[in-house]
C-alpha cells in the first residue's frame, strides 16, 4: 500500500479531476482533495508553492503532477 501523502487540487466541472479521483480511488489511495474554486488557501497554495494554475494538481510526496497524467502517478505511486 501506498505510504506517501497524496493530495489533489480540484475544481467542479473539470473531467479530469474526475478521472484522477476515480484513478486514485480505484487503486485503494488514500488522498486528501482540496477545491481550489472554493478554497482560497488552497488556490494560493497551488500557485505560490507547487507553481500551479491548472487542475487536477496532484501531489505525492514531494513531486507535483500538473494536469491528467495516469503514467507518472502510476510511476509515483508504485502501481
Amino acid at each position: 500500500m501506498n505510504e506517501k501523502k497524496v493530495t489533489v487540487y480540484t475544481q467542479p466541472d473539470c473531467p479530469p479531476c474526475k478521472v484522477v479521483k476515480e484513478f486514485l480511488r480505484h487503486h485503494q489511495i488514500d488522498f486528501v482533495e482540496f477545491d481550489v474554486s472554493k478554497d482560497k488557501k488552497a488556490r494560493q497554495r497551488l500557485i505560490n508553492v507547487y507553481q500551479s494554475y491548472s487542475t487536477p494538481t496532484v501531489v505525492v510526496g514531494d513531486k507535483v503532477v500538473t494536469g491528467f497524467d495516469l503514467q507518472t502517478l502510476e510511476k509515483l505511486l508504485g502501481l
